[in-house]
């Protein structure tokens, strides 16, 4: 079996295609070591400019002091806490106008977001009887609006509460630090009557931007210039639409499907960073990188078809390859990707995987030319090696259904196989053949001894 001729023919493509898993390794370190130093290049616009932003409010913070008695040693002691109170708002109405920009650091590419917010808020008075008790003093109330990143806060341009202008102050004004700004309000009265709340601030930021449905009623319309946005929050939006010229979505949401009445009853338990949120993220596009690590897991299929019909190709042209010949074509496979991944940062990934696709097909077609004899069977296999690359391309925009494709790709190159072979003589192929030198000596000996 060592010696048949068939078995080294079946045996050579199989040893080469595992030689060329070595670069095909190499070329998707390269891939994850490029989509690496995006992220850097998307870390470092963030750092030098401000991250995911979520906005938390307008909450009224009303500070407050509760005097109570203890028993002591059968002694009534007087003792007293103070606490903040968080009064939400009854409905809630935001409306945000997002202009997404591209910032480029060499062939990376980040965005960052500036959006024009305005706020409708109303509180209702009637929400805090609960703090109408003769051992309950109010503080001087405040309202609070937290962000995300409050390096993002641009010009905070007006905040009106029953028609009166409120000056803003940097800070959350909350012992826990939270980032954003705070509105005194004039006395503790302010604590006690139902409020009217109209503000509007520029944001800044990168990634999603978030609002959090603080009122028994919210609702969220935005607005945007980016076509790619990305609805991961809490809440889906109850109506979006997505062109090519931007999106604009709206959500609706209230504590019935929320439960942010209850998270807000106890100050001191308040996680900010896990309120749930309407979101909206300023989404990349499947970029390069992705793409085109997601094209060299069909790698080995790509090779081995194209092996395929190298072999039938081989067969067809009488033409025996060598390994080498075959481990070249192979190569010239693996660079397609590395072709792929370099142009694709440059061009996009449609256009670069256009022009690999041309290039690997002209470098083998000429060269196949040599090795063959001959353009027909060059030309030939240069267009299944670029049929081979439409149906690659075909299954990585369908990779979530690219069971039913690949398979059909398989079975169709099996029959073509079967087809194009199936006059061939198997046997034949696996009987050693003759060396034509020999041959010829043979047939000089016998005719001098028969002169």
């Amino acid at each position: 079996m060592l010696k048949s001729p068939l078995f080294w023919k079946s045996v050579t493509p199989v040893g080469v295609m595992l030689l060329l898993l070595i670069p095909l390794m190499m070329v998707r370190a390269m891939i994850n070591e490029r989509a690496d130093y995006r992220s850097e290049v998307e870390n470092a616009i963030r750092q030098s400019t401000s991250g995911p932003q979520k906005i938390v409010g307008p909450l009224v913070a009303i500070p407050v002091t509760e005097r109570y008695t203890v028993l002591e040693n059968d002694k009534e002691i007087q003792r007293k806490r103070s606490f903040i109170h968080f009064w939400l708002p009854e409905t809630l109405l935001v409306e945000g106008n997002q202009q997404v920009e591209e910032r480029n650091i060499g062939v990376y590419t980040g965005q960052v977001w500036n959006t024009g917010v305005a706020i409708k808020a109303t509180f209702d008075a009637a929400r805090l009887n609960l703090l109408d008790k003769p051992n309950v003093s109010l503080g001087k109330p405040f309202i609070v609006v937290a962000v995300g990143d409050a390096r993002g806060i641009g010009a905070v341009n007006v905040l009106k509460v029953n028609g009166i202008t409120l000056a803003a102050e940097p800070g959350s004004g909350l012992a826990d630090g939270e980032e954003g700004i705070h509105f005194p309000l004039p006395d503790s009265g302010w604590a006690t009557r139902s409020l009217d709340l109209a503000m509007s601030l520029d944001l800044n930021g990168t990634g999603s931007f978030s609002v959090v449905p603080v009122g028994r009623s919210s609702e969220l319309f935005l607005f945007s210039n980016w076509p790619h946005p990305g609805f991961l929050g809490d809440v889906l939006p109850v109506h979006r639409e997505v062109s090519e010229s931007g999106f604009q979505a709206r959500w609706r949401s209230n504590w019935f499907a929320n439960n942010l009445g209850s998270r807000f009853a106890d100050a001191r338990k308040v996680n900010w960073r896990t309120l749930p949120a309407f979101s909206a993220a300023v989404v990349t596009p499947a970029d390069s990188y992705q793409l085109t690590d997601r094209a060299i897991k069909y790698a080995v299929l790509l090779i081995a078809l194209s092996f395929v019909s190298l072999f039938v190709f081989e067969i067809r042209a009488q033409r025996q390859l060598h390994p080498v010949q075959y481990l070249l074509i192979g190569l010239s496979l693996v660079m397609f990707y590395l072709l792929l991944l370099a142009l694709s940062e440059y061009i996009g990934f449609t256009k670069a995987w256009i022009a690999a696709s041309l290039v690997g097909a002209l470098l083998n077609g000429v060269y196949l030319q040599a090795v063959l004899k001959g353009w027909r069977n060059s030309i030939l296999f240069t267009l299944a090696l670029l049929a081979l690359d439409g149906v690659m391309w075909c299954l990585l925009r369908s990779e979530e259904s690219s069971l039913l494709p690949g398979t059909g790709v398989l079975l169709l190159s099996l029959g073509g196989v079967m087809y194009l072979t199936r006059h061939l003589d198997w046997y034949s192929l696996s009987r050693p053949r003759t060396k034509p030198a020999a041959s010829q000596r043979n047939q000089e000996e016998a005719l001098r001894l028969w002169k």
